[in-house]
């Protein structure tokens, strides 16, 4: 079908949209420093930071599109100053090259940490389910680089918009494939365990995604790209929420600021609306954690 270049292409999300990806019939790169056994993909080995080194990498694959994942993807793993100069320079890197090397689509990661939850000062949403409508807030230097890296992609639209389609996702709490099985989530901790202790997940009001919906979503984007407004974005996110019982109770409960808005939610509703992914790409999340955990115990 077309070749794509997917930087991080070796991470937790990464591997799942190769894999969808490759499945669907592209021709695939992964650009990232690590190495995966059996990654549908070329696998290229790309310090994404250095602008020559980058510039090379996409000249000698020249792609159709690119989707960009490469980031520090854990807040806090580094001071705020570098959390935010590593992952701005890193869009820069792959942007330029891009437009060099002739790509016709970018769709950029951002994250749902640019809403502003789990602010020490506070946070309080004006509506649930948060939608791509909804003020941002970012607190810290992980939110404001993903803030940052949005801003880029609007401001590569208008100068480049005539030539390149771009995009933004924001995908929630991404669970790859062998956590659903009892392996470690990006936290630590099993799902098993996040759920026993909805004080883990709380904070991000109970959000997730399936790492293989979401290369879904990649998919759908690169297909219809065309169609939909340049520079949208889009939250990612499976229709319910990560807690055991219904939405509102668990908000009620955990995140006591953000009751009031939680009456609007129903049942086990997600406090994450993807309606804007369903309507202009006809995208909808499929695997939900009811149906995908194994607990201890089970068989898979």
């Amino acid at each position: 079908m077309s070749r794509v270049v997917v930087t991080g292409g070796a991470g937790r999300l990464g591997r799942s949209v190769v894999a969808v990806l490759a499945a669907a019939g592209h021709e695939v790169t992964s650009f990232d420093q690590g190495h995966v056994d059996g990654l549908p993909a070329t696998q290229v080995s790309v310090d994404l930071i250095d602008p020559q080194a980058t510039a090379d990498a996409f000249a000698a694959v020249r792609p159709d599109s690119v989707v960009h994942l490469a980031a520090i993807a854990v807040p806090g793993a580094l001071p705020d100053p570098e959390m935010f100069r590593v992952n701005t320079q890193l869009v820069w890197s792959v942007l330029e090259a891009a437009l060099a090397a002739g790509a016709e689509k970018l769709l950029l990661a951002s994250s749902p940490t640019v809403m502003g939850y789990g602010s020490p000062g506070g946070w309080e949403p004006k509506y649930l389910p948060l939608d791509e409508e909804h003020p941002i807030a970012p607190w810290n230097g992980y939110g404001t680089s993903k803030v940052a890296m949005e801003q880029i992609v609007q401001m590569a639209v208008r100068q480049h918009g005539s030539r390149m389609r771009f995009g933004t996702f924001r995908p929630c709490f991404v669970i790859s494939p062998e956590e659903w099985l009892g392996g470690p989530t990006q936290q630590g901790h099993t799902l098993e365990e996040r759920l026993a202790d909805p004080s883990l997940a709380a904070v991000s009001l109970f959000n997730y995604i399936d790492a293989r919906d979401a290369g879904e979503f990649v998919d759908a984007w690169l297909a219809r790209a065309n169609d939909v407004p340049n520079g949208s974005t889009f939250f990612v996110s499976a229709p319910d929420a990560l807690y055991d019982g219904e939405t509102a109770d668990g908000i009620r409960e955990h995140v006591p600021a953000a009751a009031r808005a939680a009456e609007r939610l129903t049942g086990t509703q997600a406090a994450f609306s993807s309606a804007r992914a369903e309507a202009l790409l006809g995208w909808r999340a499929s695997r939900l954690w009811r149906d995908c955990l194994v607990r201890a115990g089970e068989s898979s």
